[in-house]
């Protein structure tokens, strides 16, 4: 039911388009407006950074043709069969996987990435009813 009151809750208004204004010296006043201001086309990157994006698959399709070619087409079938088999193995619903399998088989537990530190389980704030988390992955609740 509505009475035609405003909404208690802030929102946040954002406008279309931003006016950059210039200072004296004819640049972008970045300390007043961000640094994202002054970019004047935000799709162009550094061309290293499409290579460092991709380089975790590229990695791995290199080694993969490696093996093709140093042990034939079965031991790249067979690591492939691996690591698909080891993504299909978790844990209770509620309880975070390690996903170690998946890891060595990759090699990123030999390397240490911002993900490593970033990212770890103790400073997830997910939880839940054990009971209630398995019978809704269950379809019974």
């Amino acid at each position: 039911m509505s009475f035609g009151l405003p909404s208690v809750k802030v929102k946040p208004s954002v406008a279309d388009t931003f006016d950059l204004k210039e200072d004296s010296f004819g640049g972008q006043e970045l300390m007043k407006y961000g640094l994202q201001s002054g970019r004047k086309t935000p799709d162009v990157l550094h061309p290293l950074a499409t290579s460092e994006t991709k380089y975790r698959a590229s990695r791995q399709q290199m080694n993969m043709t490696i093996l093709r070619n140093t042990q034939g087409l079965h031991a790249p079938l067979r690591l492939a069969m691996e690591l698909k088999s080891s993504k299909k193995i978790g844990r209770l619903p509620f309880l975070p996987s390690s996903n170690i399998m998946h890891e060595v088989l990759t090699g990123q537990d030999l390397e240490i990435g911002a993900e490593d530190i970033f990212n770890t389980s103790e400073f997830t704030e997910y939880s839940g009813q054990p009971h209630a988390v398995v019978e809704k992955s269950l379809g019974i609740l």
